[in-house]
């Protein structure tokens, strides 16, 4: 019973992380009116907006609205009844690149029903407002020498329960950054004696357990799903909860204010351990190797790619942790949000900033080398849009992206299975 819940758990958190919305008996529908939903800067858009049941008007519906740039306050909001169950408004424009936001919400029965259009205005000029430390390479590059001194102490448990046919599957356990420090991880290999290339999924935000990715392993391919807190990964999900509400609540900020205790220090520098993992094993092929992961995964996808030059391909989905200092600039800042108008006041200050720097995915992203494939949407309010260009717009190696507009932080399954073979084919050299 215990096993079945972790697998459970899994499912569930993956569900979360990148599953679309519910259907609802009332829909509410915001379109703007560029098919593409881009605009050129100073070009107006327009944004109607529709109540449905069973595919048709509601008339008489009460909506309020807002417009305005995506995360910032409003410039223009208002309650309404809409006597057809649709109108059209004037969203303004946008005098340089960024993204502007219309969100409605209809009142029906008590209950409300709430739904974006985001129109981009020339987003691909969009750049950075983080600061680019000048050692920033000096920083890494130390950070990893010191690394490669950490003995890699690797242990294999093999879960009989969740091996196939064709795949092993173990749970995973290394020595991380320093001494006594632990990464764990779901490891699926190929049973059939040959070499194999190798993958690598960093986890979005949170903490859960991992069921790995066997899939891909079928496919002729050595998978490793790590977590990033130091905790197995195969635990009870109750004690995922309690971490969740205790001891690593908030575990982003931590240390925020020393860019050698930052907690996503141990993260970054956990991903190159995990490939140290992966390059050891005597089925990996030798050179092919590739990392993927959605939000947090999305940009410790970029991290990694950028700190190891082992990584030969990167997947991305709406990757955070990019250019947050963008707040500080008048503008949307990526996940977490240190600076918005809730965390402002605690983390406006010098030495957070600057350690920041240090880990903002933009300066990441200017040093990727290697081909990439990425996908979000315009309608992400976890990860805006703003972040996730500032960071796209400066890698100058091969990059393809995939736009699913009306998604916000989750993904439809073509998003998924676009994803998927294109690291297959890549990895596979077809």
């Amino acid at each position: 019973m215990k096993k079945t819940a972790n697998i459970l758990f899994f499912v569930l958190s993956f569900s979360v992380a990148f599953a679309q919305p519910v259907e609802k008996l009332y829909k509410v529908v915001v379109a703007p009116d560029h098919f593409d939903w881009n605009y050129k800067s100073g070009e107006n858009v327009k944004f109607t907006i529709s109540v449905l049941q069973n595919g048709n008007l509601v008339k008489n519906a009460r909506v309020r609205y807002e417009i305005g740039p995506e995360k910032m306050e409003p410039t223009k909001k208002e309650t309404i009844t809409l006597p057809s169950g649709s109108i059209t408004l004037d969203g303004g424009t946008m005098k340089t690149g960024g993204f502007l936001r219309c969100i409605a919400i209809a009142e029906i029965d008590g209950k409300e029903y709430r739904n974006l259009a985001t129109a981009g205005f020339d987003p691909l000029t969009i750049q950075p407002t983080v600061e680019n430390p000048a050692d920033f390479d000096t920083f890494w590059q130390t950070a990893k020498a010191d690394l490669a001194k950490i003995p890699m102490d690797a242990k294999m448990t093999l879960l009989p329960e969740r091996c196939t046919e064709t795949v092993n599957v173990y749970h995973l356990n290394l020595q991380n950054f320093r001494n006594g420090t632990r990464l764990y991880g779901i490891l699926c290999v190929p049973k059939k004696e040959g070499k194999y290339p190798a993958l690598l999924h960093v986890p979005g935000a949170g903490v859960r357990a991992y069921g790995g990715d066997i899939a891909n392993a079928a496919k002729g391919i050595i998978t490793l799903q790590i977590g990033i807190h130091g905790v197995p990964v195969t635990m009870d999900p109750s004690n995922y909860l309690d971490l969740g509400a205790g001891a690593l609540n908030g575990y982003m900020n931590y240390g925020s204010d020393d860019r050698d205790r930052f907690y996503y220090k141990r993260v970054y520098l956990g991903c190159v351990r995990a490939n140290d993992f992966l390059t050891s094993l005597p089925q990996y092929d030798g050179s092919n190797l590739a990392v993927t992961g959605g939000s947090q995964g999305g940009a410790l996808s970029i991290i990694t790619a950028a700190l190891d030059p082992r990584v030969k391909w990167l997947g991305a989905f709406y990757p955070a942790l990019s250019d947050v200092t963008g707040y500080l600039k008048g503008r949307a800042g990526g996940w977490p949000h240190y600076f918005d108008k809730n965390a402002l006041a605690y983390n406006n200050k010098p030495e957070k900033i600057t350690t920041l720097g240090y880990y903002d995915v933009v300066n990441f992203a200017r040093r990727v080398k290697v081909p990439g494939y990425y996908s979000w949407g315009f309608n992400d309010e976890t990860c805006p849009p703003t972040s996730m260009y500032a960071s796209y717009n400066v890698i100058s190696a091969p990059k393809e992206l995939y736009l699913a507009l009306e998604t916000g932080h989750w993904t439809y399954p073509e998003q998924h299975e676009k994803m998927t073979g294109w690291l297959v084919k890549k990895l596979s050299n077809k």
